[in-house]
């Protein structure tokens, strides 16, 4: 367990940071990456920065990977860490000394934007009626304005410094997660009313917002709903804002991106465009609200002196839940590269992700190949902060910034990944060993393998990065070391 102060880090000035978290995007995703699809922003961040080709998020979902960020401690450690609903209370503690706090006690203006998923409000249910409290104010950001869960969960809304925004008093929310509530048509009920139809048994089949069905049930609150067309605009407007309100002091901006998570609603600029269905024209959408960013950077003359960090909560799912196209116009498009797995998945593309690191004043650019997680991000931007943290703090984080900025290439001791089973892995020296666990081994609903045996699994990641061949039996003693590791890694307080 690491604890003590950060010390500060020997740079020209400290950085801002914008933090920009896509959704549900694979390493084989960008064009930079070998993508299909033309990603010139994003290119753009990684020709003038850092692009990493062994980088990890710390879940292959959403919730725990975003906990994991914030709070410096793996998610599996607590138990409310997985994927929640849309009236979720806020999963962190607000005792938790998170970035967001890290950053704000070093004298930065912190700001969340975007999808949070980490939910708002106290035990018991989020009341969206009045100020929510506790939200993300309470854990270190000066100011909110999120997507509670996710876009596919009611409610659909945002949720600014704790006020529904442009909520009608007359006409109060209702969200419930368990059965109806009022009379507003459902997919399930109305499969007329749609526009967007589910895909069998995913559950996105109650309460119809926008013409989509979505998870959970909602009435009430009209004014306040959000049109998915215009959600990527919203994003790239208030993050934009935020850093144009902040360009005279230090920053942190943790901008959470929907745009690649179901259901895929591309604007009109967008939608046809890519030439690879729903899926592809979403991730036009993702890189111009990247270069949104990149172009407010610059017209303040600000990003000489701004770390930018581009990264995915998780790998990437192609049907999860909508018959949006997304299978039928993949193409010669390979979102999860030459790996195997997915979204959900213990294997390789479930948590391997894409990570682009760009600050023009310190950043010389190149590729990183350095095994890299995203636990360390916490202790990383802290120290490049000066950020002082109290003992216990960012418990599992490491200060991993030489690495961040590609000024060493040196591989973390071991990764380890989460599953949606919560099973776990730990990749150390090139083997990657995966723990016996009782969960499904392949998710026929998404078509997406698991990663789930109850026998042990050994893979050799340099000769076989697709995870082909189980070489637990070749290699006991390899078994046996690794598992004592990660044995003693889940057993640490």
């Amino acid at each position: 367990m690491l604890g003590g102060c950060a010390e500060r880090a020997d740079a020209p000035e400290r950085p801002n940071v914008v933090f920009i978290y896509a959704d549900d995007l694979g390493i084989g995703d960008l064009s930079c990456y070998g993508g299909r699809i033309p990603t010139p922003n994003l290119d753009r961040l990684a020709g003038e920065g850092q692009r990493f080709t062994n980088a990890y998020a710390t879940s292959s979902t959403s919730t725990p990977s975003r906990f994991g960020l914030l709070t410096g401690m793996y998610p599996w450690r607590q138990g409310n860490t997985g994927i929640r609903p849309g009236n979720s209370e806020l999963i962190i503690d607000t005792a938790c000394y998170t970035l967001a706090d890290a950053m704000h006690d070093a004298g930065y203006g912190t700001g969340a934007v975007g999808k949070w998923h980490l939910g708002l409000g106290p035990v018991g249910g989020t009341d969206f009626n009045v100020e929510i409290r506790p939200d993300a104010r309470d854990i270190g950001f000066d100011y909110e304005y999120v997507i509670p869960a996710t876009v596919d969960r009611v409610p659909c809304v945002f949720v600014e410094n704790g006020r529904v925004v442009g909520l009608d008093p007359a006409d109060p929310i209702t969200v419930d997660y368990h059965k109806k509530v009022g009379d507003w048509p459902t997919g399930r009920e109305n499969p007329e009313l749609v526009r967007m139809h589910p895909s069998p048994n995913h559950g996105h089949d109650n309460t119809i917002v926008n013409g989509i069905p979505r998870i959970g049930f909602m009435t009430g609150g009209r004014a306040a709903l959000w049109v998915d067309e215009g959600i990527a605009d919203t994003i790239a407007l208030k993050a934009s804002r935020f850093i144009a309100d902040h360009a005279e002091r230090p920053f942190f901006l943790y901008m959470g991106t929907n745009d690649v998570h179901v259901p895929r609603v591309a604007h009109p600029r967008f939608e046809g465009k890519s030439g690879y269905g729903s899926r592809g024209d979403v991730i036009l959408q993702l890189d111009w609200t990247v270069g949104r960013v990149l172009h407010t950077l610059d017209s303040l003359g600000i990003a000489d002196r701004t770390l930018v960090v581009f990264t995915s909560d998780n790998g990437p799912v192609i049907d999860d839940g909508y018959a949006d196209g997304a299978v039928e116009h993949l193409g010669d498009h390979t979102p999860m590269a030459t790996y195997r797995g997915g979204k959900y998945s213990l294997f390789e593309a479930g948590t391997r992700v894409p990570l682009l690191v760009r600050w023009p004043a310190r950043v010389r650019p190149g590729v990183q190949p350095a095994l890299f997680s995203q636990i360390d991000i916490y202790r990383s931007l802290a120290v490049l902060a000066g950020a002082e943290l109290p003992e216990g703090a960012a418990p599992d984080s490491r200060d991993r910034h030489p690495e961040l900025l590609g000024e060493r290439q040196e591989d973390r001791e071991y990764v380890i990944q989460q599953n949606l089973a919560n099973a776990l892995s730990i990749l150390c020296d090139g083997w990657k060993y995966l723990e016996p666990s009782k969960g499904p081994r392949y998710n026929a609903l998404v078509d997406i393998e698991l990663g789930n045996h109850p026998a042990p699994q050994l893979y050799d990641l340099v000769d076989d990065p697709g995870e082909r061949r189980n070489l637990a039996g070749e290699h006991p003693e390899r078994v046996a070391e690794l598992a004592r590791r990660l044995e003693a890694v889940k057993a640490e307080r």
